[in-house]
């Protein structure tokens, strides 16, 4: 029998802050939540959040990149900065469509593609 997937795992200081961000942000539905541990689910995939007892060394370049395609691609930047994140360079005019990259919570990366 082959390997299912479970979900997605990252790690974050705030876990209750991270659930927000992606529950309000993406509008993931957030099935579980305590200070420790989170799981957020958008349709099959499932986003585990787990608490970091330290803090996370400092990078350079990035951690895992979470993609997404949207409908509205100026109303998510906006929604997702509102929680915290930031640009990571222009929102560009590709000929598929708009995309966005978003530094988030804790340093993850977000990846939105809007198609054309």
């Amino acid at each position: 029998m082959a390997a299912t997937f479970r979900w997605i795992l990252q790690l974050h200081k705030d876990v209750p802050k991270a659930a927000k961000f992606y529950s309000k942000g993406l509008d993931f539905t957030v099935n579980v939540c305590t200070l420790r541990w989170a799981e957020l689910q958008s349709g099959p995939l499932k986003l585990a959040l787990l608490h970091s007892p330290s803090e996370p060394p400092p990078q350079k370049g990035y951690s895992s990149v979470l993609s997404f395609t949207v409908t509205d691609i100026n109303n998510t930047v906006t929604k997702l900065m509102a929680l915290g994140a930031e640009l990571d360079g222009p929102i560009k005019y590709e000929i598929h469509g708009k995309v966005a990259a978003m530094r988030c919570v804790d340093g993850h990366m977000v990846g939105l593609h809007e198609p054309a």
